[in-house]
Order: C-alpha cells, then sequence, then structure tokens
C-alpha cells in the first residue's frame, strides 16, 4: 500500500508541474496578453491551470510524504 501511494505522489507531481507549465505558456498567447494588458491579471483559463497544478502538486508532496 506505501508503494502505491508513492507511485500516486510522484504521477501526481509531474501532472502538476505539467500543467502549471502548460499554463505559463498559455499566458504567453495573444489573447491572453491582451486581456493581461487591459486588466492587469491574467486570464482565467491560465490561473485555472495555475491552481490546478499547484494542488496537484501539493497532493503529490503530500501522498510522497505520508508513511
Amino acid at each position: 500500500m506505501a508503494m502505491t501511494s508513492k507511485v500516486i505522489g510522484i504521477i501526481l507531481v509531474v501532472i502538476g508541474v505539467g500543467v502549471a507549465i502548460w499554463g505559463y505558456q498559455l499566458s504567453s498567447s495573444v489573447g491572453s496578453q491582451v486581456t493581461q494588458a487591459v486588466t492587469g491579471s491574467d486570464t482565467d483559463k491560465v490561473m485555472t491551470f495555475y491552481i490546478a497544478g499547484a494542488v496537484s502538486f501539493v497532493v503529490g508532496l503530500y501522498f510522497l510524504a505520508r508513511r
């Protein structure tokens, strides 16, 4: 059972980093840059990717750290 949670943790960490990088790439798109210039903040889609990536990363670390 401990090995399964470690594998799940590693998968979640990798997915979290990937989703966050994907959000970062989306933030440099033309539409996102226009929205950021007008409103001063990122688009909802970019923020969703950032939040989902962070949550996945933290949950993955939790699974890796627990015994």
